[in-house]
Protein backbone atom coordinates (compact mmCIF):
# COMPACT_ATOMS: atom_id res chain seq x y z
CA UNK A 1 0.00 0.00 0.00
CA UNK A 2 3.28 2.27 -0.10
CA UNK A 3 3.73 2.09 -3.58
CA UNK A 4 2.56 5.79 -3.83
CA UNK A 5 4.03 6.91 -0.98
CA UNK A 6 7.86 5.53 -2.48
CA UNK A 7 7.47 8.23 -5.36
CA UNK A 8 7.29 11.00 -2.91
CA UNK A 9 10.59 13.05 -2.22
CA UNK A 10 11.17 16.05 -0.86
CA UNK A 11 8.64 19.00 -1.50
CA UNK A 12 8.56 20.41 -4.81
CA UNK A 13 10.68 23.52 -5.23
CA UNK A 14 8.29 26.34 -5.04
CA UNK A 15 5.95 24.83 -2.60
CA UNK A 16 7.48 25.36 0.60
CA UNK A 17 3.91 26.70 1.81
CA UNK A 18 2.69 23.14 1.74
CA UNK A 19 0.71 23.28 4.80
CA UNK A 20 -1.46 26.12 3.21
CA UNK A 21 -2.03 24.87 -0.35
CA UNK A 22 -6.15 24.51 -0.34
CA UNK A 23 -5.55 21.73 -2.89
CA UNK A 24 -3.66 19.68 0.20
CA UNK A 25 -6.42 20.83 2.43
CA UNK A 26 -9.26 18.99 0.30
CA UNK A 27 -6.47 15.89 -0.08
CA UNK A 28 -5.98 15.35 3.28
CA UNK A 29 -9.57 16.43 4.46
CA UNK A 30 -10.89 13.82 1.96
CA UNK A 31 -8.59 11.65 4.13
CA UNK A 32 -9.26 12.30 7.35
CA UNK A 33 -13.25 11.90 6.43
CA UNK A 34 -13.03 8.66 5.72
CA UNK A 35 -10.71 7.52 8.05
CA UNK A 36 -13.23 9.28 10.78
CA UNK A 37 -15.68 6.97 8.90
CA UNK A 38 -13.84 4.01 9.59
CA UNK A 39 -13.66 4.69 13.12
CA UNK A 40 -17.35 5.62 14.10
CA UNK A 41 -18.44 1.79 11.70
CA UNK A 42 -15.75 0.21 13.95
CA UNK A 43 -17.14 1.64 16.76
CA UNK A 44 -20.63 0.73 16.03
CA UNK A 45 -19.76 -3.03 15.20
CA UNK A 46 -17.49 -3.08 18.29
CA UNK A 47 -20.90 -2.06 20.59
CA UNK A 48 -23.02 -4.71 18.20
CA UNK A 49 -20.13 -7.76 18.52
CA UNK A 50 -19.76 -6.94 22.46
CA UNK A 51 -22.76 -5.61 23.82
CA UNK A 52 -25.53 -7.97 21.69
CA UNK A 53 -25.09 -11.45 22.77
CA UNK A 54 -26.44 -13.18 19.51
CA UNK A 55 -23.74 -11.12 17.33
CA UNK A 56 -21.85 -12.23 20.10
CA UNK A 57 -21.84 -16.17 20.52
CA UNK A 58 -21.49 -15.72 16.36
CA UNK A 59 -18.18 -13.32 16.10
CA UNK A 60 -16.17 -14.10 19.38
CA UNK A 61 -16.21 -17.77 19.02
CA UNK A 62 -14.27 -20.13 16.63
CA UNK A 63 -14.56 -20.28 13.72
CA UNK A 64 -14.85 -16.34 13.27
CA UNK A 65 -13.19 -15.50 15.78
CA UNK A 66 -9.75 -16.54 13.90
CA UNK A 67 -11.03 -14.69 10.35
CA UNK A 68 -11.27 -11.25 13.21
CA UNK A 69 -7.97 -11.66 14.72
CA UNK A 70 -5.63 -12.81 11.47
CA UNK A 71 -7.91 -11.60 8.47
CA UNK A 72 -6.82 -7.98 8.98
CA UNK A 73 -3.02 -9.03 8.86
CA UNK A 74 -3.64 -11.77 5.77
CA UNK A 75 -5.56 -8.71 3.80
CA UNK A 76 -2.20 -6.37 4.37
CA UNK A 77 0.26 -8.71 3.37
CA UNK A 78 -1.86 -10.19 0.25
CA UNK A 79 -2.59 -6.19 -1.01
CA UNK A 80 1.20 -5.87 -0.72
CA UNK A 81 1.36 -8.47 -3.72
CA UNK A 82 -1.98 -8.21 -5.36
CA UNK A 83 -2.46 -4.79 -5.34
CA UNK A 84 0.54 -3.07 -6.71
CA UNK A 85 -1.61 -1.30 -9.30
CA UNK A 86 -4.52 -0.65 -7.17
CA UNK A 87 -7.74 0.43 -8.41
CA UNK A 88 -10.12 3.20 -6.08
CA UNK A 89 -12.22 0.57 -5.77
CA UNK A 90 -9.78 -2.53 -4.80
CA UNK A 91 -7.94 -0.15 -2.42
CA UNK A 92 -11.23 1.22 -0.90
CA UNK A 93 -12.35 -2.73 -0.71
CA UNK A 94 -9.56 -3.45 1.26
CA UNK A 95 -9.63 -0.32 3.68
CA UNK A 96 -13.60 -1.24 4.43
CA UNK A 97 -12.83 -5.11 4.98
CA UNK A 98 -9.68 -4.18 7.63
CA UNK A 99 -11.93 -1.82 8.92
CA UNK A 100 -14.61 -3.90 8.98
CA UNK A 101 -12.39 -6.70 10.73
CA UNK A 102 -10.66 -4.90 13.22
CA UNK A 103 -13.81 -2.92 14.09
CA UNK A 104 -15.43 -6.80 14.96
CA UNK A 105 -12.49 -7.14 17.09
CA UNK A 106 -12.64 -4.31 19.22
CA UNK A 107 -15.84 -5.90 20.72
CA UNK A 108 -13.92 -7.85 22.63
CA UNK A 109 -13.04 -5.22 25.06
CA UNK A 110 -16.81 -3.93 24.71
CA UNK A 111 -17.28 -7.25 25.91
CA UNK A 112 -15.16 -7.18 28.73
CA UNK A 113 -16.41 -4.15 29.99
CA UNK A 114 -20.19 -5.00 29.35
CA UNK A 115 -19.95 -7.98 31.34
CA UNK A 116 -16.98 -6.54 34.07
CA UNK A 117 -14.96 -9.76 33.01
CA UNK A 118 -11.55 -9.65 34.30
CA UNK A 119 -8.93 -11.58 32.17
CA UNK A 120 -5.59 -12.28 32.50
CA UNK A 121 -3.11 -12.13 29.39
CA UNK A 122 -0.56 -14.80 27.85
CA UNK A 123 2.09 -12.94 29.88
CA UNK A 124 -0.15 -13.28 33.22
CA UNK A 125 -0.90 -10.02 33.84
CA UNK A 126 -4.75 -8.75 35.04
CA UNK A 127 -6.91 -7.02 32.94
CA UNK A 128 -9.88 -5.47 33.81
CA UNK A 129 -11.39 -2.93 31.17
CA UNK A 130 -14.47 -0.22 32.14
CA UNK A 131 -16.00 2.09 30.05
CA UNK A 132 -14.27 5.00 31.92
CA UNK A 133 -10.56 3.73 30.91
CA UNK A 134 -11.82 3.48 27.33
CA UNK A 135 -13.31 6.76 27.01
CA UNK A 136 -10.24 8.17 28.50
CA UNK A 137 -8.00 5.82 25.72
CA UNK A 138 -10.05 7.29 23.06
CA UNK A 139 -9.31 10.89 24.37
CA UNK A 140 -5.51 10.43 24.67
CA UNK A 141 -5.40 8.94 21.45
CA UNK A 142 -6.99 11.55 19.51
CA UNK A 143 -5.11 14.39 21.40
CA UNK A 144 -2.13 12.51 20.67
CA UNK A 145 -2.94 11.76 17.06
CA UNK A 146 -4.11 14.82 16.14
CA UNK A 147 -0.97 16.54 18.04
CA UNK A 148 1.56 14.02 15.92
CA UNK A 149 -0.57 14.53 12.57
CA UNK A 150 -0.30 18.28 12.91
CA UNK A 151 3.04 17.99 12.82
CA UNK A 152 3.53 16.10 10.55
CA UNK A 153 1.52 18.02 8.25
CA UNK A 154 3.48 21.21 8.79
CA UNK A 155 7.07 19.93 8.97
CA UNK A 156 9.47 21.05 6.11
CA UNK A 157 11.32 18.24 6.79
CA UNK A 158 11.09 15.03 4.40
CA UNK A 159 10.29 11.52 6.90
CA UNK A 160 10.47 9.07 4.13
CA UNK A 161 13.76 7.90 5.66
CA UNK A 162 12.10 7.52 9.27
CA UNK A 163 8.70 6.11 7.63
CA UNK A 164 10.72 2.88 6.22
CA UNK A 165 12.58 2.47 9.62
CA UNK A 166 9.15 2.34 11.35
CA UNK A 167 7.49 0.16 9.26
CA UNK A 168 10.45 -2.77 8.99
CA UNK A 169 9.83 -2.27 13.12
CA UNK A 170 6.38 -2.80 12.97
CA UNK A 171 6.89 -5.87 11.24
CA UNK A 172 9.78 -7.08 13.76
CA UNK A 173 7.67 -6.27 16.26
CA UNK A 174 4.69 -8.23 15.17
CA UNK A 175 6.95 -11.24 14.26
CA UNK A 176 8.50 -10.94 17.94
CA UNK A 177 4.28 -10.90 19.31
CA UNK A 178 3.54 -13.68 17.61
CA UNK A 179 6.75 -15.73 18.98
CA UNK A 180 5.69 -14.19 22.47
CA UNK A 181 2.21 -15.56 21.35
CA UNK A 182 2.67 -19.28 20.95
CA UNK A 183 6.09 -19.67 22.41
CA UNK A 184 7.24 -17.32 25.32
CA UNK A 185 4.30 -16.03 26.82
CA UNK A 186 6.67 -13.71 28.84
CA UNK A 187 4.71 -10.86 30.74
CA UNK A 188 7.79 -8.88 30.67
CA UNK A 189 8.03 -9.13 26.92
CA UNK A 190 4.63 -8.24 26.25
CA UNK A 191 4.43 -5.31 28.24
CA UNK A 192 7.79 -3.92 26.56
CA UNK A 193 6.81 -4.56 23.25
CA UNK A 194 3.17 -2.73 23.92
CA UNK A 195 5.36 0.21 25.23
CA UNK A 196 7.69 0.19 22.41
CA UNK A 197 4.37 -0.61 19.97
CA UNK A 198 3.37 3.00 21.58
CA UNK A 199 6.14 4.56 20.44
CA UNK A 200 6.40 3.78 16.68
CA UNK A 201 3.00 3.95 15.99
CA UNK A 202 2.98 7.27 17.42
CA UNK A 203 5.99 8.03 15.24
CA UNK A 204 4.12 6.67 12.54
CA UNK A 205 1.12 9.23 12.61
CA UNK A 206 3.78 11.94 11.65
CA UNK A 207 5.37 9.98 9.15
CA UNK A 208 2.50 9.07 7.53
CA UNK A 209 0.76 12.28 7.25
CA UNK A 210 4.22 13.71 6.18
CA UNK A 211 4.14 11.11 3.62
CA UNK A 212 0.55 11.67 2.25
CA UNK A 213 1.46 15.26 1.76
CA UNK A 214 4.81 14.89 -0.23
CA UNK A 215 3.40 12.18 -2.54
CA UNK A 216 -0.42 14.49 -3.10
CA UNK A 217 2.12 16.84 -5.09
CA UNK A 218 3.28 13.74 -7.60
CA UNK A 219 -0.17 12.80 -7.78
CA UNK A 220 -1.66 16.59 -8.14
CA UNK A 221 -2.94 16.04 -11.87
CA UNK A 222 -4.10 12.28 -11.22
CA UNK A 223 -7.41 11.72 -10.05
CA UNK A 224 -7.16 7.90 -9.67
CA UNK A 225 -4.27 7.99 -7.74
CA UNK A 226 -5.67 10.50 -5.43
CA UNK A 227 -8.33 8.13 -5.02
CA UNK A 228 -6.12 5.33 -4.35
CA UNK A 229 -3.91 7.26 -1.86
CA UNK A 230 -6.94 8.22 0.19
CA UNK A 231 -7.70 5.16 0.74
CA UNK A 232 -4.32 3.94 1.45
CA UNK A 233 -3.69 7.22 3.51
CA UNK A 234 -7.10 6.44 5.85
CA UNK A 235 -5.96 3.09 5.98
CA UNK A 236 -2.59 3.40 7.51
CA UNK A 237 -3.62 6.69 9.70
CA UNK A 238 -6.85 3.88 10.92
CA UNK A 239 -4.28 1.51 11.98
CA UNK A 240 -2.25 3.98 13.88
CA UNK A 241 -5.28 5.00 15.80
CA UNK A 242 -6.61 1.72 16.91
CA UNK A 243 -3.67 0.28 17.58
CA UNK A 244 -2.26 3.53 20.42
CA UNK A 245 -5.48 3.23 21.62
CA UNK A 246 -5.53 -0.53 22.28
CA UNK A 247 -1.49 -0.23 23.69
CA UNK A 248 -3.14 2.74 26.01
CA UNK A 249 -6.70 1.16 27.17
CA UNK A 250 -4.41 -2.20 27.71
CA UNK A 251 -2.21 -0.50 29.95
CA UNK A 252 -4.86 1.68 31.73
CA UNK A 253 -6.77 -1.56 32.55
CA UNK A 254 -3.73 -3.48 34.23
CA UNK A 255 -4.14 -4.20 37.58
CA UNK A 256 -1.06 -5.61 37.95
Amino acid sequence: MNQYMGRAGSIPVGREDAAIDPGLRRFMLGVYQKMGLGLLWSAALAYAVGAIPQVTQIVLTAPVIYLVQWGPIALLLGSSFFMRNASPTGSGILYWSVVTLMGAGLGVWVFLAVNAVGVETVGGRSINVTFDAMAKAFLVTAAAFGGLSLWGYTTKRNMSGMHSMLIMATWGMLLIGVLNFFLFKSGMVEVIMQAVTLIVFSLLVATQTNQLREAYYHLAHDARGQAVMTNFGALNLYIAFITIFQMLLSFMSSRE
